[in-house]
């Protein structure tokens, strides 16, 4: 069983970002490496040491939850037609011709039009709705973003939420109209995946800073 230090704890407590957290864990092993008896066998490190692996492990995965936490947290407070736009953003990214984007006021429940080439002459069209919410989307909620869909539309439901898993059958059932769910897992990830299509505009809704950690072996 492990203990943490009252340093530790301060540490946890005080270096809330995990790239400055990362930071000073290296900068603080390195120092206590200098320290080593002399004695010491050169070879010997730390990491060869299942209790120090299990250690770094845990580090890694404290620094990743709470990355993510600033994500959700960060996406959730966006201001909702900010979202809007970093979701068409994301279209564009994955070579979508985004054709309309609501602007402020009524939209009739469709966000984004979208086409899959620039005149819009290639079925299917696409419609979007966004929802910046936590709370999970239930099936009454996609049932009335799917009454808007014709029989050559192709519907995406992006939410900052979740679904219901009535939701996610009615969406996998669907014969006539398809639609398509993301929840805000499933944004990230292809936030991430198209990272290097986005423009620099639309980096900065959400810019991200890869970090790199030695992952510690089984």
């Amino acid at each position: 069983m492990g203990i943490v230090t009252d340093a530790g704890r301060k540490a946890f407590k005080d270096l809330t970002d995990p790239e400055t957290f990362y930071k000073k864990a290296v900068q603080l092993y390195h120092q206590w490496k200098l320290s080593r008896p002399a004695g010491e066998p050169e070879g010997k490190d730390p990491a060869a040491d299942p209790a120090s692996a299990k250690a770094a492990t845990v580090t890694f995965e404290l620094a990743e939850e709470q990355a993510w936490r600033e994500i959700q947290e960060y996406l959730r407070g966006m201001p909702p037609y900010d979202f809007q736009d970093l979701v068409a953003d994301l279209l564009r990214a994955m070579g979508y011709h985004v054709a309309w984007v609501s602007p402020p006021g009524k939209d009739g429940g469709i966000d984004i039009l979208a086409w899959g080439d620039p005149l819009g002459t290639r079925l299917p069209r696409i419609k979007v709705q966004v929802k910046r919410v936590q709370q999970k989307v239930n099936v009454e909620g996609l049932r009335s973003f799917m009454a808007l869909l014709g029989e050559d539309d192709v519907g995406i439901f992006v939410t900052t939420g979740e679904f219901t898993k009535d939701a996610e059958d009615e969406a996998r059932t669907q014969e006539k109209r398809k639609v398509t769910l993301i929840d805000l897992v499933r944004l990230f990830e292809l936030w991430v995946k198209h990272y290097g299509n986005l423009s620099d505009t639309a980096r900065s809704r959400l810019p991200l800073q890869p970090l790199y950690f030695l992952a510690p072996m089984a």
